[in-house]
């Protein structure tokens, strides 16, 4: 082992500073989860609050929210994953038909600078088109069409739509470039044979394009589908103006535990609810990682 280290050692200094990412920012607060089991009491501190088992858990099961928190953190990210997937693909299918990489790289600009762009600026950006008085929507394109102007912040039945668009406009631009990164790596050999065989361009992305992707797109998936009991904080609070009466339709887990702990300011029960993310998430990705090992052993994961 040390004369492996010695003979690698330029590679394990490169490697270094991430690791020391992962051990500082995601292993080190790991043993922070034991406050999702205790009576957390900031004087006495982690070691000497009590124990109280299961029942900061007990919040998020036995509330009479739990099922609509539940149900819209679930349907919401299903329809992401699901309508985000599908326009990313089809936005780099069409971004690697651009010739000219001058063009290529503006169209890439334009479409990932949505993901850059805060919630909190997203959230008044939507505003401007939404407002009751000023916004877009209701002074031009309703008035143009002669229609009365809606109170959009007011109707709850609106919001589903509106935040699936939201959240598809911020981040399938990023989404599309790791596709589209991954088609600049397929050979070109594979189209040369398709065109001389007379395969058209769609023929080309359905039979040759999207199952040389395969790999790429099954990674994506799984990491989204490890994060599916976890809501887009930004989206779901600060574009909706922490507005109570579209709660019916815009209330999450994420948004409900962030309420009750301003609320109550009780750490222990926000840290139970984001242990139970994590479990419920790690579970998720084994069992579809199992699943597709199943079918498609060589693209599984792991």
């Amino acid at each position: 082992m040390p004369r492996t280290f010695v003979k690698h050692r330029s590679l394990w200094i490169m490697v270094l500073p991430g690791l020391l990412y992962l051990l500082v920012n995601n292993y080190l607060p790991m043993f922070g989860t034991i406050i999702a089991f205790k009576d957390f009491n900031y004087s006495k501190g982690l070691w000497q609050s009590s124990w109280v088992g299961f029942k900061n858990f007990e919040f998020l099961f036995e509330t009479r929210d739990a099922y609509v928190i539940t149900r819209n953190t679930l349907l919401y990210n299903v329809v992401f994953i699901v309508f985000n997937l599908v326009l990313a693909l089809m936005v780099a299918l069409l971004l690697n038909e651009i010739r000219k990489r001058y063009l290529q790289s503006i169209y890439q600009s334009i479409i990932l600078l949505p993901y850059l762009i805060s919630f909190s600026i997203v959230g008044y950006l939507v505003y401007s088109f939404l407002s009751m008085e000023y916004g877009f929507i209701n002074t031009v394109v309703l008035q143009k069409l002669g229609l009365p102007p809606i109170s959009w912040y007011m109707e709850a039945k609106y919001w589903p739509y509106i935040l699936v668009l939201v959240n598809a406009w911020k981040y399938i631009g990023y989404s599309s470039i790791i596709y589209l990164a991954a088609i600049a790596g397929i050979n070109n050999e594979y189209y040369e044979a398709a065109r001389i065989d007379g395969a058209n361009r769609l023929k080309q992305m359905t039979k040759i394009t999207l199952p040389l992707i395969r790999p790429v797109i099954i990674v994506m998936t799984l990491l989204l589908v490890g994060r599916i009991f976890y809501a887009d904080f930004g989206l779901f609070y600060q574009v909706t103006m922490n507005t109570g009466i579209l709660l019916p339709t815009t209330n999450v887990i994420d948004t409900y535990v962030y309420r009750a702990l301003i609320q109550t300011g009780d750490v222990g029960m926000s840290s139970a609810a984001g242990l139970f993310q994590s479990v419920v998430g790690f579970i998720l990705v084994l069992s579809v990682n199992q699943l597709v090992r199943k079918f498609d052993k060589e693209n599984a994961l792991f």
